[in-house]
């Protein structure tokens, strides 16, 4: 009988008053604690917290809690600070796919850096800082009840602290007219275009849909607005399947609407199979980022292999695919007919749209180029 033993628990090791001290280490991007820990407080200026967290030093706070925040903010503002003359006069990016490339590269650096500033918190989830605020909710919410001290970086606790007020408040779905409570780590719901397109599209049955990815549960929501009488959504994501949950049942739709937990399809046919897959085919940084990039396009492409086995006859696939990963140069524009034909499919009609966030009209941003030839479409496939 073969048998596995846990992970050790990772732990954060520092010098504090001569002494060796250690401590649970936690980070919801899976990063390891860091090797080098050098205990910091009020005194420490913008220019020498940087050089540290560049250097690869963590910086474990023991001053003011807010201070501690006016630091974070200071080294972002010194990371993206405007290259002097000397960068820019170098080459811009050669091709689309490089912008992107360096993009990534460029969020991933700061990312590293701005997680070098460490917050120490209690059992109870207290943080035995002057001036902390009260974050017992938003760090159950996401870690779940507390248990043991720990160390975590300011930066993840930042990011808790603003799900839990996206989670308390909400998102205005128009087209909904109601709002969705995003979770922390669950795609939120914020561009709006892609649930216009599922909001007008002909349904071919109104007696059952699969929702492949629930995610928050938006989708599976707005079919039941449709007239859709039942709906079978799925995710292989623990947490989105909760905050489905809760959203379906602030809608009055629980009763409607099935969760399962799975890889893609659940079992049977359904005459409509909805599913709005990661749109770029690129390696994710964190866990947090699968919502957002599909490693070698793996849910696009086992949702078009295998969603013909799950269509009635005269039944519909819609996909919901934006092209920005073609303009990007990180998928061929023959990609998805090809894919889409090797499943057994024919397209019957697509519907197209603009994107409207703000990132599609600013000129300053690295992939302003590709974003302005973005179309978002929901392709209806039917059997061959």
């Amino acid at each position: 009988m073969n048998s596995s033993s846990p992970s050790p628990t990772p732990e954060l090791h520092w010098i504090e008053n001569d002494q060796a001290r250690s401590c649970r280490w936690h980070s919801e991007s899976g990063a390891q604690p860091p090797k080098r820990v050098q205990l910091a407080d009020d005194r420490m200026n913008v220019e020498t917290a940087y050089k540290f967290a560049c250097e690869g030093t963590a910086l474990l706070w023991r001053g003011d809690y807010h201070n501690a925040k006016q630091l974070l903010q200071a080294m972002a503002r010194r990371m993206d600070k405007k290259p002097g003359k000397a960068a820019k006069k170098g080459k811009s990016p050669a091709s689309a796919t490089e912008a992107f490339h360096l993009h990534r590269q460029a969020q991933s650096q700061r990312a590293r850096v701005l997680a070098m500033l460490l917050i120490p918190f209690e059992a109870d989830y207290r943080i035995p800082l002057r001036r902390a605020p009260d974050v017992s909710l938003a760090c159950q919410e996401v870690y779940g009840e507390a248990t043991t001290a720990f160390v975590a970086s300011l930066r993840e606790l930042l990011g808790l602290i603003g799900a839990h007020e996206w989670r308390k408040n909400g998102v205005e779905i128009a087209t909904l007219g109601a709002k969705i409570h995003p979770y922390y780590g669950v795609f939120s719901p914020v561009r709006g275009e892609y649930l216009d397109l599922l909001a007008n599209a002909p349904l071919p049955s109104t007696a059952l849909a699969f929702d492949i990815g629930a995610g928050t549960g938006v989708l599976s929501a707005l079919l039941i607005k449709r007239g859709i009488n039942k709906v079978v959504a799925t995710d292989q994501d623990r947490r989105a399947l909760a905050c489905a949950q809760d959203n379906l049942n602030r809608l009055g739709m629980s009763d409607q609407v099935t969760l399962l937990e799975a890889d893609l399809f659940p079992p049977g046919r359904a005459p409509l199979v909805v599913c709005n897959p990661p749109w770029l085919p690129a390696r994710p940084n964190s866990p947090i980022e699968y919502a957002v990039y599909d490693p070698d396009s793996r849910m696009l492409r086992g949702f078009l292999a295998g969603v013909a086995a799950h269509l009635e006859p005269q039944g519909e696939a819609w996909l919901i695919m934006s092209d920005f990963a073609e303009h990007l140069g990180l998928r061929s524009a023959s990609d998805l007919p090809e894919w889409i034909a090797a499943g057994g499919l024919i397209v019957a009609g697509k519907l197209d749209i603009k994107p409207r966030h703000p990132k599609s009209t600013d000129e300053n941003d690295p992939l302003h180029a590709a974003r302005v030839k973005e179309i978002t479409s929901l392709w209806r496939l039917k059997l061959k």
